[in-house]
């Protein structure tokens, strides 16, 4: 059989499928979208094998109404609106049931112009969008279009699908049945899998493949290693371990170790990636875990995906370690992270509270008389460019969101900010 083992095991119901008992469980939205056939838009966000597409498919095979699919590697502007045209045909047809469901594989490859061909077909009702992406939704699908689908997130499927989807296909292939399957050991199956079923069945595939016809397929976690030594690609083609890597290299980096980010960095590189992931995490670390200890580490990370964006590679590989290590040899602070979602917090809690009437804006001469901007005192008409003030709402007074952590640039902002403040409660 010509078919490959992961395509022979592609579940087609929901009672098939493995993982990802959030969406699909009994209360599950995605499990309860396709039992009314009431299907709304949504972008389905998570790492390589872990189900995206079979959940669309799954979906086209479950409600009556047409199907289309796209791959953005693939598709443009043209087939984008050719798609839409079709749908608006089979919207007006008296023999449709619903809207018409566009799916589009790797949405994250469309570029603005892409995204905005779908924009208003979405917006209008014509069809009903189902994205997957391995990249996050909030940096590569345009605001418009994010704001108009929910967002649900897979997970790697943990150790016990793993091992239910062995199970399966020992039990359920035909080519794995007539050979015979000797289970011994599966911690190196579990570990090079990472989550992701598709790599796990690739890897029955290959051990299967290079047994000789009549002998038992034997998986154990010599075997294991020993044939991907020799086949590195056949478990992962995207890079070996992405998202494991991925995770090393931004923790070598936060960790101040130039030397492990360089080779993490250089997995990365001979493995394929895409030169823009990588120097978008360089700018979510450099604000993340730097931020104002070294505030010339955003700058640096921005200019070097600038950079990488107009060489590409491999002239790109050389920006993209220079950044790497400037960012782990600096100092370290996470200080606004931690406040930003301190200040989360606290709105979730708090609510919609009003903002004090002396920080309006007084546009009009009725809000003039409401007392729109009345009291507001202009720092820079007072000494040192500062004078006590309230700016949070009244109800909460003053709460400290932002506290520095232990770098010379942060103590010294927090003295001035001492000294400031000191008048509030000198007053």
């Amino acid at each position: 059989m010509n078919q490959p083992l992961a395509e022979r095991m592609r579940p087609r119901s929901l009672d098939d499928y493995i993982g990802q008992l959030h969406l699909v469980g009994d209360d599950g939205v995605v499990r309860r979208m396709i039992e009314s056939a009431k299907v709304s838009s949504f972008i389905l966000w998570g790492p390589p094998g872990v189900g995206k597409t079979t959940l669309a498919r799954i979906i086209a095979n479950s409600v009556k109404v047409p199907f289309y699919t796209l791959s953005a590697v693939t598709s443009g502007v043209k087939e984008v609106r050719d798609v839409i045209d079709r749908c608006k045909a089979d919207g007006l047809s008296m023999f449709t049931e619903g809207r018409p469901i566009l799916f589009i594989d790797e949405i994250h490859r469309f570029n603005k112009a892409q995204q905005d061909s779908l924009l208003g077909a979405v917006e209008s009702g014509i069809v009903t969008l189902i994205g997957a992406t391995t990249e996050n939704p909030s940096f590569e699908v345009i605001r418009p279009l994010l704001s108009r689908a929910q967002v649900y997130t897979l997970r790697p499927l943990e150790e016990n699908d793993l091992r239910h989807l062995l199970d399966r296909a020992i039990g359920g292939d035909n080519v794995l049945r007539s050979h015979g399957v000797k289970v011994e050991e599966t911690t190196a199956l579990f570990r090079f899998a990472g989550g992701d079923a598709r790599k796990l069945l690739n890897i029955l595939d290959l051990i299967e493949q290079s047994t000789p016809q009549g002998e038992t397929v034997v998986i154990n976690d010599r075997i294991v290693t020993d044939r991907l030594q020799e086949n590195p690609a056949v478990y992962d083609k995207n890079g070996e371990m992405h998202y494991d890597i991925v995770s090393a290299f931004i923790k070598s980096v936060r960790g101040s170790d130039p030397d492990a980010a360089l080779y993490w960095l250089a997995r990365m590189i001979q493995g394929g990636e895409d030169p823009d992931f990588i120097a978008r995490r360089l700018m979510i670390l450099a604000a993340e875990d730097i931020s104002l200890a070294n505030p010339n580490a955003l700058l640096l990370a921005n200019t070097t995906f600038d950079v990488v964006h107009k060489i590409g590679f491999p002239e790109a590989r050389i920006p993209l370690a220079e950044c790497a290590v400037y960012l782990a040899l600096s100092p370290k602070s996470n200080s606004t992270y931690v406040g930003l979602h301190r200040a989360m917090d606290l709105v979730e809690k708090t609510g919609d509270l009003p903002v004090p009437l002396h920080l309006r804006n007084a546009p009009t001469s009725l809000m003039k008389e409401m007392g729109y901007g009345r009291d507001y005192k202009y720092a820079h008409d007072y000494p040192g460019n500062f004078v006590v003030q309230q700016f949070m709402p009244d109800q909460l007074g003053h709460r400290t969101l932002w506290e520095p952590c232990d770098n010379a640039a942060e103590m010294r902002s927090a003295a001035l900010q001492n000294e400031r403040w000191r008048q509030k409660d000198n007053s």
